[in-house]
């Protein structure tokens, strides 16, 4: 009998398992260890929003102890609770980072549920990120085996993928073989789902959680032995038909560690705390800004021309509390002339009261021309073309295919660095933030990560 050719799942399946931390290439740890260091920094800071301290108190009402630590609190529950209140905080605040392959906030989901795991079982930091690299390459594969198509789609492929790329790498940490982490990957997909009418509300990063949660959950459940369908990708009613229109492009699977997706589109890792959608636009207006002295007043008005994608996500152009304010153009744009700079300290709903910060808001539009054809989506997926308008009569143009911190133009470790303890300063002492950001740099080197984060006691 003719042997039947091996699923997507199976495929993810049995590269993960076969991967060893000694194959994968310094500059994909590094990256992996970035992705680490960036969520919990970014965690740290969303653990004290209000959706946050929400979603900690209910899963810590329902969830069962155990030795996974929850940000902002001491408590330690079991994984799956620990995954999903971590998760939320990671992304509660929407500075976490993103890829294009899948269009996802990876890191957001994927971080917390390995961490959580790698805890409930004692593993090592050098364990830990090599469950990170299983997670996101299997999670970003899929991705890019779906194309643009299912973000396009109206799908928020963060809780869509993210189960995916949390069961992956908690089937590492609980040690399952290949036939398990199938199982846990066909269970994690069989159920996914998630839309981007969750924009601007609390359902988003509660979302993010649950994604976690379900894939440490669907990792346990396969643990105990449980099957999930092996070819939930393909089947005539399995995930690319139902969710994408039948768009699969299976050649995303068979490059599984001769592709890191890790490196190449890469990951974007957020400058300021808004939608990355409005980054490239922001950077251009405020390298226009600085190279010509222009005061926020002499500003008549600021057209931007960008991709449909960027419209479709900025969707609140007088935005009127803080989620709103970061899926809005207008706000980052005019937040940057203001204030110099995004900061967390201004994703406040009183900020938006402020007069001239209000003035400008009204001056700033979006509109996606004919340059965004196919081949230019692919080359700047979220770019941006702007062009200020002057009191003077000065016209000032400028593009941006990419945002500082993207992929292509990464942050330096010593910003990278600034942007973590930015973020822990808000829970936690200067000693431990730079106590914790020292273990994330050498966290190959520990041996056991159950006291990696701060409010733990370490022996």
């Amino acid at each position: 009998m003719e042997e039947r050719p091996a699923t997507a799942i199976e495929r993810m399946a049995r590269w993960a398992c076969g991967l060893r931390l000694g194959d994968v290439p310094a500059p994909v740890r590094r990256v992996a260890r970035n992705c680490l260091i960036d969520t919990l920094g970014v965690a740290l800071a969303g653990s004290a929003t209000p959706v946050a301290r929400r979603a900690r108190g209910v899963l810590a009402d329902i969830g069962a102890v155990g030795e996974a630590q929850l940000l902002g609190s001491a408590a330690r529950l079991a994984a799956p609770g620990a995954a999903a209140a971590n998760a939320t905080a990671a992304h509660a605040l929407d500075f976490d980072d993103n890829c294009y392959a899948g269009v996802v906030h990876g890191s957001a989901v994927i971080v917390p549920a390995a961490l959580a795991v790698a805890q409930s079982v004692g593993a090592s930091g050098a364990a830990l990120i090599e469950a990170i690299v299983a997670g996101s390459e299997a999670e970003y594969a899929l991705g890019a085996g779906m194309t643009m198509a299912l973000y396009e789609r109206g799908w928020w492929t963060t809780a869509v993928l993210g189960p995916v790329g949390a069961s992956v790498a908690a089937a590492r940490l609980y040690g399952l073989d290949a036939r398990a982490t199938g199982a846990a990957i066909g269970i994690a997909l069989a159920g996914t789902g998630g839309a981007k009418a969750a924009f601007g509300t609390d359902a988003k990063p509660v979302l993010a959680g649950r994604a976690a949660e379900a894939g440490v959950m669907a990792a346990f459940m396969a643990r105990a032995g449980v099957s999930g369908p092996l070819d939930a990708v393909e089947h005539p009613r399995g995930f690319a038909a139902l969710f994408n229109g039948g768009v699969r492009e299976d050649e995303a699977f068979a490059t599984l560690g001769r592709t890191w997706r890790l490196l190449e589109p890469g990951i974007d890792v957020k400058r300021i705390p808004v939608c990355l959608s409005s980054h490239a636009a922001v950077d251009v207006v405020d390298e226009l800004a600085r190279t010509h002295g222009v005061d926020p007043g002499e500003i008549v008005h600021i057209a931007c021309d960008v991709p449909p994608v960027v419209i479709a996500n900025l969707i609140y152009d007088l935005p009127a509390n803080r989620q709103q304010a970061q899926f809005s153009m207008p706000f980052a744009i005019a937040a940057t002339l203001v204030f110099g700079e995004v900061r967390l300290r201004h994703l406040d709903d009183a900020v938006l009261a402020d007069p001239a910060l209000a003035r400008l808001l009204p001056r700033i539009s979006m509109q996606t021309g004919e340059r965004w054809d196919e081949a230019a989506r692919r080359a700047a997926p979220e770019g941006a073309h702007v062009t200020l308008l002057l009191r003077d009569g000065r016209r000032l143009e400028g593009f941006r295919a990419f945002p500082r911190g993207a992929a292509a133009d990464p942050l330096s470790d010593q910003a990278l660095a600034a942007k973590f303890l930015d973020c822990a300063a808000s829970v936690t002492t200067p000693a431990d933030a730079a106590g914790l950001l020292d273990r994330l740099g050498r966290i190959e080197t520990l041996a056991d990560v159950t006291c990696l984060l701060p409010l733990c006691d370490e022996t």
